[in-house]
């Protein structure tokens, strides 16, 4: 794949630059099961893959809206120079836990246009009386989470007042954070040379105290890892999503109050959380 060099550079000689985030306090890491186990198995819905217009792909729960059932959205943004069918297991993945997951075609991303238009169809569509999406949708809960140059475009699709949560995954310099007014799960690999963490992603991870923010950092992870099934980002960006987009309450323990799973995970080298974050309960461990 090809890479903005230029704008990787020019972050980088910024982020030298930038105040460095403070030490997090040290967590020990164990084995634990419980977000793989539950999160990155497949959903109950079966899917269905289909073209939303000429500009985008749609990844849905075949049986959309039953029953009774309104389905929140992920915005996609694919690497450069490649298409959704490279992360297409993913893409599934996130259906099968009853997402509408608007993919947009395009191979250049990082502006987070092309993704936000897919969010305006669905919309359009969700108002449509003759639409296989009418009332389907739930357009108060959008998310949008991208690879590489297509993370970069989800951090900058993230500023759009529909979006309620955002999740890179090891992205590129696009967008902005300080734009962002949603929770956001940032994701990177260890072993990324592409997007090295300490380079290019923590520092952006520090400027994210607005907002309800955690990073968390794959351990033996590179840039491709997300190909395919989204590999060890799979889990957890499953579980992001089922929390913010869609009430569960099960998934709150992944990334919230004391027992904070993926933060003990050793499957991760590296989990930080904002101050806003580490305030967040975790409804689940009511009595």
């Amino acid at each position: 794949m090809r890479f903005w060099t230029v704008g990787v550079v020019l972050l980088a000689l910024s982020a030298v630059a930038a105040p460095q985030p403070q030490p997090q306090p040290q967590v020990e890491r164990v084995a634990a099961a419980s977000i793989d186990a539950q999160w990155s198995e497949p959903g109950p819905w079966s899917v269905t893959v289909e073209a939303l217009d000429a500009a985008h792909t749609v990844y849905r729960p075949a049986d959309l809206g039953a029953p009774g059932t309104l389905h929140p959205v992920i915005l996609w943004g694919n690497g450069t120079g490649v298409t959704p069918k490279l992360y297409d297991g993913l893409l599934r993945h996130w259906a099968s836990h009853g997402f509408v997951v608007a993919a947009a075609n395009t191979p250049n991303a990082g502006s987070g246009t092309e993704m936000l238009a897919g969010a305006t169809r669905l919309i359009s569509e969700n108002d449509r009386p003759d639409s296989p999406y009418h009332q389907r949708i739930d357009t108060a809960h959008i998310g949008a989470s991208g690879h590489s140059q297509g993370g970069g475009g989800a951090i900058a699709a993230g500023a759009d007042p529909r979006v309620s949560t955002t999740v890179p995954i090891e992205p590129g310099p696009q967008g902005s954070i300080a734009a962002l007014h949603g929770p956001l799960l940032l994701l990177g690999g260890q072993l990324d040379l592409v997007v090295p963490p300490p380079v290019l992603i923590i520092p952006r991870y520090a400027q994210a105290d607005h907002v309800v923010a955690v990073y968390a950092e794959l351990a033996g992870a590179g840039h491709a890892t997300p190909a395919g099934s989204g590999g060890g980002f799979r889990g957890v960006s499953t579980a992001w999503f089922r929390f913010w987009l869609s009430d569960d309450e099960a998934a709150a323990g992944v990334f919230f109050g004391p027992g904070c799973a993926v933060c003990a995970d050793r499957a991760w080298s590296d989990v930080r959380r904002n101050a806003r974050a580490a305030a967040v309960p975790d409804p689940s461990s009511r009595s």
